[in-house]
């Protein structure tokens, strides 16, 4: 899979998830249902799987570190992610494949030796990645959510 497609796959993801939970926070509003929790789990998982991925194609396609940082930001922002991978597109910011991929470039530091690792074995990588990302969410969960309830 190409950064372009793994970068939009989870876009995407968080866009839909924003979705949701807002409707979610509609229906409990109007007093139809309350699914808040259920939706905002799903969005806050996804939400880290778009850090997480936004991250790993910050360092393999060489972003500004502006770039990276606004591209994680925008998470927050409902609805932003798929605009700036719009635009990250449109300015070839996504173009090529995983540049530390076994036969490519030689790893200059220490996020890049990780990421070369990951690309090396990427089921594994990917398996740990989920551990580590169910067990931040797991984490925030039991912290209770982001504002507290009255």
């Amino acid at each position: 899979m190409a950064p372009r497609t793994l970068f939009r796959i989870f876009s995407i993801a968080e866009l839909f998830t924003w979705a949701g939970l807002i409707t979610a926070l509609i229906l409990r509003a109007t007093g139809t249902a309350d699914i808040v929790s259920i939706a905002g789990g799903i969005h806050g998982f996804i939400f880290l799987c778009y850090v997480a991925t936004t991250i790993f194609v910050w360092v393999n396609q060489q972003w500004k570190p502006r770039i990276g940082v606004t591209g994680v930001a925008l998470a927050i922002i409902p609805f932003a992610t798929l605009p700036f991978e719009l635009w990250a597109d449109r300015n070839n910011l996504l173009d090529g494949t995983w540049r530390l991929a076994p036969g490519g470039e030689t790893p200059q530091n220490f996020v890049e030796k990780i990421q070369a690792l990951v690309l090396a074995r990427p089921v594994v990588a990917a398996v740990l990645l989920l551990l580590i990302v169910s067990v931040v969410f797991s984490v925030l969960l039991y912290l209770g959510p982001p504002i507290p309830q009255s």
